[in-house]
């Protein structure tokens, strides 16, 4: 016969397996990850997870019955965000961990970045010594929409696919450090293997604003400081 303490047990675990029912399928995970950098709509998302429209609506849903983010008509879309910060620091103490437990997930990486010579990359803690020290040139080279939402303090708004036509605009005698969407993220891969060739100084961040962010570093966004 089960008992009341029983019953009590199983109904807590139930409720926290949702979570990890909702967190199970690897695109669900990046959909999480895009969130992290602002509002989008399940069109924007589902571009940029390389996904179908259906598939990125079927995976929300998913995500949203586990109440780990929120939907909001807007005209003609439906706009997309993270139901509050904590879905954040939750995907970011997940990708910790399995960076700390997966031997994989590092050599995925490693292989990745240390082809493009871009393995080496700047830590946030000193990256902000030297932008108070007037040390460097900071880009952020993510869709103008995701650097509106929030950047980091001081940084230029660059995307990756208009950095090649607007490198007057970076001074050749500073160095340049680029960020996009923190460690597994590819455009600043890409903005720096750009401004190398072309003779500049430059290292890409591994952090980027969802990291700045939860360490509870100052965070700017159009018309706004937080």
């Amino acid at each position: 016969m089960t008992t009341p303490h029983r019953r009590f047990k199983d109904a807590i675990y139930e409720q926290l397996a949702r979570l990890g029912k909702a967190l199970s399928a690897p695109k669900r995970l990046e959909l999480l990850d895009l969130l992290c950098q602002g509002p989008r709509t399940v069109e924007a998302l589902a571009d940029e997870a390389a996904i179908s429209i259906a598939n990125a609506s079927q995976h929300l849903k998913a995500l949203r019955a586990a109440r780990l983010v929120d939907a909001e008509k807007k005209g003609l879309y439906v706009e997309y965000r993270l139901a509050d910060d904590q879905v954040c620091r939750f995907f970011l103490a997940l990708r910790g961990l399995g960076q700390a437990r997966l031997a994989e997930l590092d050599q995925v990486a490693r292989t990745y970045f240390e082809a493009r010579g871009a393995l080496e990359g700047v830590a946030g803690s000193e990256l902000l010594r030297r932008v108070r020290a007037g040390e460097v040139t900071v880009i952020d080279v993510r869709p103008t929409l995701e650097y509106r939402a929030g950047h980091i303090p001081g940084a230029l708004s660059i995307p990756v696919g208009e950095l090649k036509a607007r490198l007057k605009e970076l001074p050749t005698e500073r160095e340049v450090v680029a960020y996009c969407r923190g460690p597994y993220c590819v455009m600043a891969v890409e903005a720096v293997e750009l401004l190398r060739k072309r003779g500049f100084s430059a290292h890409r961040m591994e952090e980027g604003v969802a990291e700045w962010r939860a360490r509870g570093w100052r965070i700017e966004r159009e018309g706004a400081r937080r």
